[in-house]
C-alpha cells in the first residue's frame, strides 16, 4: 500500500482499536462560523482578521473550533456556541452576530442566549486528514437533509482514525466510525435519549477513565469496577503525517472486594 493509499480509519477498524474513551477531554467550546477554506491549523490559517485570530488563541481553557453549513454556505452574519460541560452533558448558549470583528467584543457570560435542541458537529477537515473529508462531509450531507438547522461542518474533534467523528450537543456524546448508512439512526437514537454503544467513543468533557466507566455501564454492566488507563500499541494515526504515535487502551477490571472481619 502507497503513502496515497492509506486511510487511517481502515487501519485503526482493522487493528480492532476500541473507540470508547477517545472522546475529547475539554469541558469548554467555542464554536465559531467561517465558511471559508479551512487549513490544518484552522483558525491561525484562516482569513479571519489577525486580531480576531490573536483573541481566540488568548481564550483560556475554551477550545475554539470552526464551522460551517454543508455545501459552505454562510451567513448572515456570524453564528457562535459556547458549550461548557455541566452535569450529563453540556450548556449550550449562542449568538448571531454582524461579523468576526465583534468576537472582540463578545463577553461569553453575558452576551448569550440559551440554546435549545440539538447540534450535530460532523468533523470535515481534509487538510488535516484526508478520512475527516472523505467521511465527514458525506455523512454531514446525510445529517444536513434530515436536520438542516441543528447539522454542521466542523474543524477538528481528534481521533482522524475513527472517522467519520461528530460531537453530539447537548449531550456530549462523541461518535467515530460513522457511515452514511448508520449516522441518522445513530444520532435519532441520541435524540431520543440512547446512546449508540458500538459508535460511542464516550462524552466529551470526561476523562478517558471516565467515559469508558459511563460506557461500561450504560451498556448493563456493573458500577462496581475500576477502569485502569494502558499504553497501547505505536500505530500511525493519521493520513496526515507518517509519525507512528502510542496509543491508549482501557481496560475494565472487577473493583477490589472489601472483607469485613
Amino acid at each position: 500500500m502507497t503513502d496515497d493509499d492509506f486511510r487511517c480509519h481502515v487501519g485503526s477498524r482493522d487493528d480492532g482499536e476500541p473507540l470508547a474513551g477517545t472522546a475529547p477531554t475539554d469541558s469548554a467550546f467555542l464554536f465559531v462560523e467561517y465558511p471559508g477554506a479551512w487549513g490544518r491549523q484552522a483558525v491561525a490559517e484562516s482569513r479571519l482578521p489577525e486580531a480576531v485570530k490573536g483573541h481566540l488563541d488568548g481564550l483560556s481553557g475554551v477550545r475554539v473550533q470552526l464551522i460551517r453549513r454543508h455545501g459552505g454556505v454562510g451567513g448572515p452574519g456570524v453564528r457562535v456556541f459556547h458549550a461548557v460541560a455541566y452535569g450529563d452533558g453540556f450548556a449550550v448558549r449562542t449568538a448571531s452576530l454582524p461579523d468576526a470583528e465583534a468576537l472582540l467584543d463578545l463577553d461569553l457570560e453575558r452576551d448569550l442566549t440559551d440554546h435549545d435542541g440539538a447540534l450535530w458537529l460532523g468533523c470535515t477537515n481534509g487538510r488535516r486528514d484526508r478520512c475527516c473529508a472523505e467521511i465527514g462531509r458525506p455523512i454531514t450531507a446525510a445529517l444536513a437533509a434530515r436536520w438542516p438547522e441543528e447539522t454542521w461542518e466542523t474543524t477538528h474533534l481528534g481521533g482522524h482514525r475513527f472517522s467519520g467523528t461528530l460531537l453530539a450537543l447537548p449531550s456530549g456524546h462523541t461518535l467515530g466510525r460513522l457511515t452514511t448508512d448508520n449516522v441518522v439512526d445513530a444520532c435519532a437514537e441520541i435524540e431520543a435519549g440512547g446512546v449508540p454503544l458500538d459508535l460511542s467513543r464516550g462524552r466529551a468533557g470526561r476523562s478517558g477513565v471516565d467515559q469508558v466507566r459511563e460506557l461500561h455501564v450504560l451498556g448493563g454492566g456493573s458500577p462496581d469496577v475500576e477502569v485502569v488507563e494502558l499504553p497501547g500499541p505505536v500505530l500511525r494515526q493519521s493520513c496526515g503525517d507518517l509519525k507512528l504515535k502510542a496509543t491508549t487502551r482501557f481496560e475494565v477490571v472487577p473493583a477490589p472486594s472489601t472483607t469485613v472481619l
